[in-house]
């Protein structure tokens, strides 16, 4: 395969290049002729065998296990695309293409959003929020529940070293729950001053 594009040319017209102008698009029309009757008949045996593709985008997609360098880390990670795998694991775990993944697309021509998990779409997010909400009623009239009672266990839970942080902001009505009730220093009582 030749970068320029007059190299093309000849290498197709081999043969005919010191031909006179008469006899050169002859032999440029009947070459033509061949190649596309050929490739007529190679497209229609593949239709037949079942192929979906052209041969060259099958080689595309056959193609799907690639190593990706990484410019910064050097590291070099494997993409699988048939098997939606990457070595960085983001693809498996978020079903988007990751960067790597991103890299192979662009590198064999291939839209990566065919790799983007049909959880994704519009269709299926507005699957989720189809229901609506049904109305609770009284607490009396539910149906009473059969299920296991969970108790937690004072014993497992964690303590906490030092005062607990308050979150809120404190105001007046606040000061009597801080400090507790008032206890007398002389008698021990309480409520009294």
């Amino acid at each position: 395969m030749t970068t320029n594009l007059v190299e093309c040319i000849n290498s197709v017209l081999k043969g005919a290049g010191n031909l006179p102008v008469l006899a050169l698009v002859r032999a440029t029309y009947y070459r033509l002729n061949e190649f596309f009757m050929r490739k007529s008949a190679e497209t229609h045996e593949r239709k037949r065998a079942g192929f979906t593709y052209f041969v060259f985008a099958q080689l595309r997609i056959e193609n799907e296990v690639f190593e990706v360098r990484e410019m910064t880390s050097g590291k070099v990670l494997v993409v699988d695309i048939a098997r939606r795998t990457c070595d960085c694991g983001h693809f498996q775990v978020e079903r988007i293409p990751c960067r790597h993944v991103i890299a192979c697309c662009a590198n064999q021509r291939i839209d990566c959003q065919l790799y983007v998990h049909d959880v994704y779409k519009m269709t299926e997010v507005r699957k989720v929020y189809k229901f609506e909400f049904t109305l609770l009623g009284d607490a009396e009239t539910w149906p009473a529940y059969g299920g296991p009672t969970l108790v937690a266990n004072p014993a497992l839970r964690r303590t906490l070293k030092g005062r607990p942080k308050l979150t809120r902001y404190l105001n007046e009505m606040d000061s009597h729950d801080m400090h507790g009730p008032r206890i007398c220093c002389l008698c021990g009582a309480q409520d009294h001053s």
